[in-house]
């Protein structure tokens, strides 16, 4: 069975731009949610920014009470944290920060892709080869909104192939972070990437797929770890040098 991921972007892109009157509660903390975390990973509301709940519920249309409860799961996946006295706001990270969530991935993409090598489908690898193709085909620095949230559902999806609920959950929530973390440290890559990473990317791409393929999991373990570690070495290159 092919296990197919659909990004908060994604599912965004699928509701309207305000709610119907007939959306029940349930689903009307959703879709704040999704709206609010649309609108911190596209940009709109930056790290560091305070929300407001009358703000929001205003400006979405919507009673507190959703924005509320949407705030909840926000901090629950760590882009926003509750600042007791004060209100919610958007998380901000360091350079640290970065450091270690690059480290955290590595752990936890190279248990996953492990276990992957091991029990990922003839369905499951073809899926993989079909994000590449639609990843080759948006590889322009300025073309970084269609990109990125291709890139996250190839590692996603590799995650996925592992079988294993808690790495899936684990990375799910960290892939979460990664926008917000751009546009924290650096503003000028919420439009667009580091280009010196995007063709080692994409060979590197193929061959975990290559080596997935071939059910080898210390192969593919070697490969993801390089893939992590130099794109967050020549993340935190950039952003040490900005100091």
């Amino acid at each position: 069975m092919i296990l197919y991921l659909i990004s908060h972007q994604e599912r965004r892109a699928s509701i309207n731009t305000t709610p119907s009157p007939d959306t029940s509660h349930k689903q009307l903390r959703g879709w704040v949610a999704d709206r609010l975390r649309a609108d911190i990973h596209e940009g709109r509301i930056l790290p560091g920014e305070w929300l407001r709940q009358e703000h929001l519920a205003q400006e979405y249309g919507v009673s507190q009470m959703p924005v509320r409860e949407a705030f909840k799961e926000l901090a629950a996946e760590g882009l926003v944290e509750h600042i007791p006295y004060r209100g919610v706001r958007v998380v901000e990270l360091s350079a640290d920060d970065v450091e270690d969530l690059y480290a955290t991935r590595i752990f936890l993409e190279c248990k996953a892709i492990r276990h992957a090598a091991l029990a990922v489908t003839p369905e499951e690898i073809a899926e993989l080869r079909a994000v590449q193709e639609q990843i080759l085909r948006y590889s322009q620095p300025e073309q970084a909104n269609l990109y990125r949230p291709l890139n996250k559902r190839f590692h996603l999806l590799i995650a996925y192939a592992s079988r294993r609920p808690y790495l899936i959950r684990a990375l799910n929530q960290m892939w979460e972070l990664v926008p917000a973390m751009f546009w924290n440290i650096l503003p000028q890559t919420a439009s667009a990437f580091l280009p010196e990473r995007v063709a080692p990317d994409l060979v590197e791409h193929e061959a975990m797929i290559n080596a997935l393929e071939n059910h080898d999991p210390d192969e593919c373990e070697k490969l993801i770890r390089q893939h992590i570690e130099e794109a967050g070495e020549q993340l935190l290159s950039v952003l040490r040098s900005r100091k």
